[in-house]
């Protein structure tokens, strides 16, 4: 299992080819890319190069996978990428009952095919929305994972956590279907309030060991993804997280 870090958290801290150097100083050995880097894609290829690092996975709108794969091909191309993961729905576009969970599971079932025939492999990216049941009791994480069987998913922890999921519980169940996973965590109730209660991967109030152990033992997981959603000084969190990382 490989650490890289979610390029997202430095979305504050431009420019990424000097994020990326200091990612490679401080021994990442890959990032993840979002649509944020796709219009450097030459200059951040080049930067991963010369940090030694690389770009394993990239998440990638949804639509964008739909409607220009070929487009999704190429940039994975430049990037070196081998894993695309769409990774969010507007809230406008979130369905509130399972069939429409079921419209999208569907659409993912297409957007699976759209990439293997381009060499990709394709899978989702989780917030708490999917976790969190519907009204009728049904859980759309659930649903996706089952209506679109040949998909990937890539588990974001803390996410589960936030949606009132519990993370070995999904692990255990759907390991199987994990070939990445987002290292983030949460700060105690009330902290922490100027980064959004997030907490730097490793030092917060999620069990990480027992997380970790259960990736190892029932998921695919090659991946761990560090992420913090809002931090407020990144270099601590870059730092804190591959230090995490190590010691579990």
């Amino acid at each position: 299992m490989i650490l890289s870090l979610q390029l997202f958290s430095a979305r504050n801290f431009t420019p990424y080819t000097k994020i990326i150097a200091s990612l490679g100083a401080l021994g990442y050995n890959a990032a993840e890319g979002y649509f944020g880097n796709f219009a450097e894609a030459n200059e951040t290829r080049a930067a991963l190069d010369a940090a030694g690092m690389t770009m394993p996975s990239l998440h990638v709108p949804l639509e964008m996978v739909e409607t220009d794969p070929d487009g999704v091909k190429t940039l994975a191309k430049t990037l070196g990428v081998s894993r695309v993961f769409a990774p969010w729905l507007h809230p406008d576009h979130r369905p509130t009952e399972a069939a429409g969970w079921r419209a999208i599971a569907a659409r993912l079932v297409t957007c699976h095919a759209l990439m293997a025939e381009r060499g990709l492999a394709f899978g989702w990216h989780n917030h708490d929305f999917e976790i969190t049941p519907l009204a009728d009791g049904s859980v759309p994480m659930e649903i996706l994972l089952t209506e679109a069987p040949m998909i990937d998913w890539e588990a974001d922890i803390a996410w589960i956590v936030r949606g009132g999921g519990d993370p070995v519980d999904w692990i255990t169940r759907h390991g199987a279907r994990i070939t990445a996973a987002h290292f983030k965590d949460l700060a105690p109730a009330g902290e922490k309030a100027d980064e959004s209660g997030w907490a730097d991967a490793g030092t917060g109030t999620m069990d990480w060991p027992a997380i970790h152990a259960a990736l190892k033992a029932h998921s695919r997981c090659e991946i761990l993804v560090a992420e913090h959603d809002n931090p407020n000084d990144f270099a601590r969190f870059a730092r804190n997280a591959r230090a995490s990382f190590q010691a579990l």
